[in-house]
């Protein structure tokens, strides 16, 4: 692919990119720039974390990317994920990575690292400080968001020098584009700020969507700073919780589980905006698939086919599609997609991680 082919795609992936001059220029100078993206293993593994970061990694690697997968132990030990078992952290990152392997996430082009063995670096340490003594601390609060928490919150000490290693994560893995969801946006824009200062090259930031929960949003708007970070804040607060089961589909969801979640998951009729079901239609299934059917009997108008996922919002919004028609058919194709997955997790290692994991009471 040429360029702005391989631009293109990469902007399939990316809901913001800070900059597409720089993403452009990137893409110019190397045919195989360094995308990365970090997760604290945690518990079980919903599909926001699973097909959707498939999906969008495989677009990167099919521009040229080469991936590094940060798997972000440490982190969710200084974060008190899995109750801060930093053993069993590591047992749910070796389940995340086989549940990806049986997504079909392209990983001959992904390379998995694990934050335990940066640990041992002086050089890594010397990045961290570095950050640490050139940002405030209250700059470094208002970061706590990649964390999953609020500058009021009562931080222990750890996760307050949480951002400042994640910032150093990019320096040290000679990151080129930070390829992460829109809830890390802070602490991009605080390592693309303070590269220059440092000496290091200022990373690309392209964030992806969050995946919204199947329930019901609140209709509070959060007061912000300003119209980006008001944008970041309401995304973040409705996107799927692994607090509540319920409010999104994992990765080793039977297709009863399935059918149940989709069937009572908020779906305004007409509504398009923060729409669930619609989003697992735009983010998940058309990407997998170029045509959406859904089966109805002959009396409430027959089967209708979208080609695009545009032809099916307009359709929902005019009301010739019903939300339990358009539930029926996204909760048999969402079965469909995981089956590959169900199967791998029958058997083996991958088998074995699973009830590992489900033996875990912390699921946080």
């Amino acid at each position: 692919m040429n360029v702005e082919d391989r631009l293109s795609l990469i902007k399939e992936v990316g809901e913001e990119i800070l900059t597409e001059t720089e993403l452009r220029e990137i893409l110019t100078k190397k045919k195989h720039p360094i995308a990365y993206d970090g997760f604290e293993p945690s518990g079980r593994i919903h599909i926001a974390q699973g097909l959707l970061r498939a999906i969008n990694v495989n677009k990167m690697t099919a521009a040229g990317c080469h991936f590094k997968m940060w798997v972000a132990d440490w982190f969710g030990w200084m974060n008190n994920k899995m109750g801060g078992d930093l053993e069993k952290i590591r047992v749910v990152g070796e389940y995340f990575i086989e549940v990806w392997k049986a997504s079909g996430m392209d990983t001959e082009n992904v390379e998995f690292l694990w934050a335990k063995d940066a640990m041992k670096s002086e050089e890594y340490w010397k990045k961290v400080v570095q950050i640490a003594r050139a940002s405030t601390l209250q700059r470094i609060l208002r970061c706590s968001q990649i964390m999953g928490r609020k500058e009021s919150d009562n931080l222990s000490a750890a996760q307050i020098f949480y951002p400042c290693m994640q910032a150093a994560d990019i320096f040290h893995l000679n990151v080129d584009i930070c390829q992460l969801g829109m809830d890390q946006r802070k602490v991009n824009i605080l390592a693309r700020e303070i590269a220059p200062t440092l000496g290091f090259a200022k990373p690309v930031a392209v964030h992806h969507h969050m995946l919204i929960g199947l329930t019901q949003p609140p209709h509070a708007t959060l007061p912000s700073a300003n119209a980006s970070e008001e944008k970041v804040d309401r995304t973040v607060a409705l996107k799927m919780s692994k607090s509540n089961p319920d409010s999104a589909v994992f990765m080793d969801d039977t297709a009863e589980d399935i059918k149940r979640k989709i069937s009572k998951a908020y779906c305004p009729e007409k509504n398009v905006e923060e729409n669930p079901i619609l989003e697992y239609c735009k983010y998940l299934l058309f990407q997998q698939s170029k045509e959406f059917t859904i089966r109805r009997p002959a009396k409430y108008g027959g089967d209708l086919a979208f080609m695009t996922y545009e032809d099916l919002a307009a359709s929902y919004a005019k009301g010739q599609l019903h939300p339990m028609d358009l539930k029926i058919a996204i909760a048999e194709q969402l079965a469909q997609l995981l089956e590959p997955v169900q199967i791998a997790l029958s058997k083996g290692k991958a088998a074995k991680l699973k009830e590992q994991v489900a033996s875990f009471s912390v699921t946080r």
